[in-house]
């Protein structure tokens, strides 16, 4: 076994599929994607990277600030819409948590945030399908399975801009901006919920 991605199944393959095994989701709706993750991790060895077409899992993570009731989103170049860090898994990383909390702290610019746990472990939140074009803009829309976390900052944290971002901002829960999608609001209302 591998963590490289080369061999017949990785250590984030394994990872993603104990993380989805073991992830109980409150909704029927949850349920059904969870299901159809595990279904593609089962028929895809390599399903985990940016190479496995039509479809692959990307990790992500709302960063959220619960001391202050906010989230920080980024503009993201591609998409033009304001959305939670988050992409493509790498062959360096361990599990589908590292992950999420690596783009988490390269798109914010935060060292030190911490995914939320539940019995000692990171969890998913949500699990989010949606057509993109990660591979060109001419090229056919791919799949991404995005398995998303929830990012803790410490209280007043200051976000530095990476250069993935058209633009990074903090927004109040109640006042998120107008370019998002339904995917996002969701995410940051579930956040909301756990860190209440």
């Amino acid at each position: 076994m591998t963590a490289t991605g080369t061999g017949t199944t990785s250590t984030l393959h394994a990872d993603a599929v104990r993380t989805l095994t073991d992830w109980r989701p409150a909704d029927q709706d949850q349920e059904q994607l969870r299901l159809d993750y595990l279904a593609h991790l089962a028929e895809q060895p390599e399903g985990v990277y940016r190479s496995c077409l039509p479809a692959h899992l990307t990790a992500s993570a709302a960063v959220i600030d619960p001391a202050a009731g906010r989230v920080l989103l980024t503009l993201h170049p591609k998409v033009g819409m304001w959305l939670q860090m988050g992409g493509h898994c790498e062959p360096g990383d361990a599990d589908l948590a590292s992950a999420a909390l690596r783009e988490a702290v390269e798109e914010s610019g935060i060292p030190d945030l911490t995914l939320l746990r539940e019995n000692g472990a990171p969890v998913p939140a949500k699990l989010d399908r949606h057509q993109v074009r990660c591979t060109g803009k001419d090229r056919p829309e791919n799949t991404h399975l995005d398995v998303q976390y929830i990012a803790l900052a410490p209280a007043g944290a200051q976000a530095l801009i990476s250069e993935e971002s058209l633009d990074l901002r903090w927004f109040d829960f109640d006042r998120l901006p107008e370019l998002t999608d339904h995917s996002v609001r969701d995410l940051v209302a579930r956040a909301r919920r756990l860190t209440a």
